[in-house]
């Protein structure tokens, strides 16, 4: 029995990123495992960490590609799955990098509960939106989300991870943890763009669905292997 191969137009920009973006992120995990073995033993716990994000994101990119290609539909579930596993363990790269410096396990319950506090509510947001979109509905679930993005914000700019950085004996690391802080302030912010384009949103006018998925696969691959190669770039680094 042949495989069911679904078949890709050559003008589907977005199928094309699904594809990329698991080709991208399975690459990326593979790097970061094999690279493991040439940093100081202190840093592979963070490299194994960007190896899981990026390795979680190419399994749920593989899925949301046949999803997308056999419904036409957004694969909006396997998407907050992913972000729901991914983003609390970019949280985690802030801990591992603060570390030396004096975080403590306080400090990663507080990023990851509010990494997964965002994500849940937007979620809920998104999701049980009512057919046909209810603005009212769509702002208060924003709202709640966008606390948890705040505080992650606050922290990694001017914070309890923006201090510790500033302690840290390490100018790499200092330099690192603000790129970081970069990617959550720019990076991100295509996600709260992209959930005030559902229906009944802010923006819903602005862009279609599908437009939408190109811009959240772009900034995928952009965020989860850059934040992987800026702690690579640190632990390469720091243990010449």
């Amino acid at each position: 029995m042949l495989l069911d191969i679904q078949v890709m137009r050559p003008d589907d920009y977005v199928g094309f990123t699904f594809f990329i973006g698991y080709m991208a992120m399975f690459a990326a995990s593979v790097f970061f495992f094999f690279e493991r073995g040439s940093v100081d033993d202190k840093w592979k716990l963070s490299l194994l960490i960007s190896g899981l994000i990026t390795g979680i994101a190419a399994v749920h990119y593989f899925y949301m590609r046949d999803y997308y290609m056999a419904t036409g539909d957004n694969p909006t579930f396997f998407r907050y799955v992913d972000w729901t596993l991914t983003v609390p363990l970019m949280c985690v790269e802030f801990y591992l990098l603060t570390r030396a410096a004096g975080a403590t396990k306080s400090l990663l319950w507080k990023l990851i509960i509010a990494s997964v506090w965002m994500l849940v509510a937007g979620y809920i947001g998104e999701s049980f939106n009512p057919e046909g979109g209810d603005t009212a509905h769509s702002v208060k679930w924003g709202v709640i989300s966008t606390i948890g993005y705040i505080y992650i914000l606050y922290a990694a700019w001017f914070g309890e991870v923006a201090q510790l950085a500033e302690k840290s004996n390490s100018e790499v690391v200092k330099k690192g943890v603000r790129t970081l802080a970069w990617f959550v302030l720019v990076g991100w912010a295509i996600y709260p763009i992209g959930y005030m384009c559902m229906e009944g949103g802010w923006l819903s006018s602005v862009m279609s669905p599908s437009d939408v998925d190109l811009w959240y696969n772009i900034a995928d691959a952009i965020n989860k292997i850059g934040f992987g190669l800026v702690v690579y770039n640190i632990a390469v680094t720091e243990s010449k």
